[in-house]
């Protein structure tokens, strides 16, 4: 290998330094539809009942009729099923792993899960759970709550199922679901019941022996109490229990939590501790299910199709993306192991090294950094990449647009004209974050493999995508 991993070579600036992004001004709920409605009487409330016909349907944002609220119109629609709602936050890998301890959860607890949209990338941000810095879960919710209602008012609302297939769930009723545009219109007077616990007390687990009501192995230290003036103890607790049957939660039509993120940490887990060797026969059958959730076919297609069409040899992938949450934190590990892997495969092969990068950073930006000499050792290296108006990330976003895939789902039958008015006026007319998706497909085809971040989430999801052979299947 020549000098360019050489360490007497002077090396490049490897990434541009982060710009600090200024806080958006909150969003104002002085509409009087529905969800802002909803938004500024039920999610203030904590542990309490709404009276019955507090809400009233009028518009949805100025332009779609919903039926007026009669509470004998309620019961028949929701048919008596209770409803499951939680707070998603952060970049879309962790919403995902979210929505998949969303399902278990609502699966335990026999309650129709409404299925969120997907938010801008990092519009909603929990804080830290190790460092027990995090907004409660009132807090989360009205944000998530907010940023839904920007979505649907700039036509940028994509429901987490029009990018993830989730139809072997929903066929095989492992779960039952409702999108949350629909679901919003039939709130009207519904009893509802908001938790207050979060990963700073609260760890929830599923028939796990005798902890429940144990005290977690993870805890904060006699450093963090003090700065934080903690008093509290974060203890483990059986969900079906507490919110299932025969508790005072199981009649309550919707059951809704704060963030459902969780991550390993210490011996523990932030949030949520369930796993197959704990839990019942179908709980293990569900987190079989939900632990790979492939993209829609759109998705996949376009991956499949940039790497034959485009890129056309085998390649490797390299997720460089400055605005990965953990791409700060491992940076140097990350520029080494790829570093070796380069290396390794330039002995190998004999032409130039194809290699498709996942990245944020403009390649107008690229002088000076690693990306800059990698694209400049030409006869070594081959570069790919995609940017946000290459065609097949504007096909597939209007794919996205137009499929609809999130309104084919729902546990409560919808009247054709309830369906017409969904799709006239709730239908995204651009769906974000595309790039990432055919990115993320693009990856899971990599014959050369791949060079993820430590500890991302974006990272993971490929991982996954590659064991479960996402681009053959």
């Amino acid at each position: 290998m020549n000098s360019f991993f050489s360490p007497s070579r002077p090396s490049p600036k490897p990434w541009p330094n982060r710009k600090k992004q200024t806080n958006k001004s909150a969003i104002c709920l002085c509409s009087i539809s529905l969800l802002a409605i909803l938004f500024l009487s039920v999610f203030f409330i904590t542990y309490s009942e709404i009276p019955k016909s507090i809400f009233s349907i009028s518009s949805f944002s100025g332009s779609v009729e919903f039926p007026q609220c009669r509470s004998e119109i309620l019961s028949r629609t929701l048919l008596g099923q209770r409803f499951l709602l939680y707070a998603p936050h952060s970049g879309f890998s962790n919403q995902l792993s979210e929505f998949k301890n969303a399902v278990l959860m609502a699966a335990i607890l026999n309650r129709t899960l409404v299925v969120p949209p997907v938010l801008d990338h990092h519009a909603v941000a929990l804080g830290s759970c190790p460092k027990f810095r995090v907004l409660s879960p009132s807090e989360v919710r009205v944000s998530v709550w907010n940023h839904s209602v920007e979505l649907l008012r700039s036509g940028r609302y994509v429901s987490m199922a029009d990018v993830v297939d989730i139809s072997s769930l929903v066929s095989s009723s492992a779960v039952r679901v409702i999108d949350f545009r629909y679901f919003a219109s039939l709130l009207c007077g519904v009893d509802l019941e908001t938790l207050c616990s979060d990963c700073r007390t609260t760890v929830w687990t599923y028939r796990n022996g005798g902890s429940d009501g144990r005290l977690d192995s993870f805890q904060a230290d006699e450093k963090l109490k003090k700065k934080k003036k903690i008093t509290y103890v974060r203890r483990r607790q059986d969900v079906y229990k507490a919110l299932g049957h025969g508790s005072e939660a199981e009649s309550v039509a919707i059951l809704a939590f704060g963030s459902l993120f969780t991550a390993p940490y210490k011996g523990s887990e932030l949030y949520i501790d369930i796993h197959k060797s704990s839990s019942g026969p179908e709980v293990k059958s569900l987190i079989e299910k939900v632990e790979f959730l492939p993209f829609v076919r759109e998705i996949m297609s376009a991956g499949k199709r940039f790497a034959t069409g485009s890129i056309k040899a085998p390649f490797l992938c390299a997720q460089l993306r400055l605005l990965d949450g953990q791409f700060k934190n491992h940076q140097e590990s990350t520029f080494t192991g790829l570093n070796q892997k380069l290396e390794s495969l330039s002995l190998k092969n004999p032409g130039p090294v194809h290699v498709f990068v996942m990245t944020d950073l403009p390649e107008s930006n690229w002088t000076g950094t690693y990306l800059g000499d990698l694209s400049r050792n030409s006869t070594k290296f081959k570069l790919h990449f995609l940017r946000e108006e290459d065609e097949v990330v504007v096909r597939t976003q209007k794919e996205l647009a137009s499929a609809g895939h999130g309104q084919k789902f729902g546990s409560i039958p919808m009247s054709l004209d309830s369906i017409k008015k969904m799709q006239k006026h709730c239908s995204p007319q651009k769906v974000s974050n595309v790039q990432l998706y055919v990115e993320e497909a693009v990856c899971s085809c990599a014959s050369l493999g791949f060079v993820g971040t430590a500890g991302s989430t974006i990272a993971d999801s490929v991982e996954m995508m590659r064991k479960f052979n996402a681009c053959s299947s």
